[in-house]
């Protein structure tokens, strides 16, 4: 690893480039999708408009799409906002059936049952429906983070600094090791997004944990109850 360790802090400054574009993208399309999925989750006429557009956005290769970010909000080529934009559109498009489905996947007497106590749709969403369907949720952020982290790369193209600018200037000078270098980091980058979305998983869904400790403690009465033992 030569490479890595004679341009050390370009190499730095690339990856740090690479996590806040890979990290504000995630933040946002996470955020924004949330009221489209649950508009899609509450309605049947808009949830098949609503996913199916998302399946359009999400199908439309990324080089064009970031190609033609700067004619469709006015910045420049080199801007990393066209990177930023573009990839809020995929996280959007991924997240808003992910939304729907964890909405979707709240036992219907739970809902039930907190309108009956008194609880506004605004309040019943905050306190009963999202946190019931944060392990979805999660699930699909993390698929989102991996998707994100591996697409921010296509911006070196446009010449927006990222780690994937070890890719195209590895090929152009033939050089494997940097190319392995970008790869490998990119591949950091991932797992790190993805271990931190675990961790804050167990930090803010801890019912979730006592979910699967139930079914195991389930399945083993199961077994137990089919074998006599």
């Amino acid at each position: 690893m030569s490479f890595l360790w004679s341009n050390l802090g370009q190499v730095w400054n690339l990856t740090v480039s690479h996590v806040w574009l890979s990290a504000i993208p995630i933040v946002v399309g996470f955020l924004l999708s949330l009221p489209i999925g649950w508009l899609a989750n509450r309605s049947r006429v808009s949830r098949p408009v609503l996913l199916t557009l998302g399946g359009i956005l999400y199908a439309i290769p990324s080089l064009p799409l970031f190609f033609a970010m700067p004619a469709l909000i006015g910045t420049k080529i080199l801007d990393p906002v066209n990177v930023v934009v573009a990839l809020t559109i995929y996280a959007v498009a991924l997240m808003v059936r992910t939304t729907a489905d964890a909405l979707a996947s709240v036992p219907g007497d739970v809902v039930q049952s907190a309108t009956a106590i008194g609880f506004s749709a605004w309040r019943r969403f905050w306190t009963v429906e999202l946190p019931l369907a944060g392990p979805v949720l999660l699930a699909g952020l993390r698929v989102v983070s991996v998707s994100t982290v591996s697409l921010v790369s296509v911006g070196a193209l446009l010449g927006v600094p990222n780690l994937g600018q070890l890719f195209t200037d590895g090929l152009n000078r033939y050089y494997p090791e940097e190319v392995a270098v970008g790869i490998i980091l990119i591949m950091v980058v991932a797992l790190v997004f993805d271990l931190v979305l675990v961790l804050l998983g167990r930090l803010l869904l801890p019912w979730s944990r006592l979910d699967k400790s139930t079914r195991r403690l389930r399945r083993s009465a199961a077994m137990k109850a089919v074998t006599g033992a």
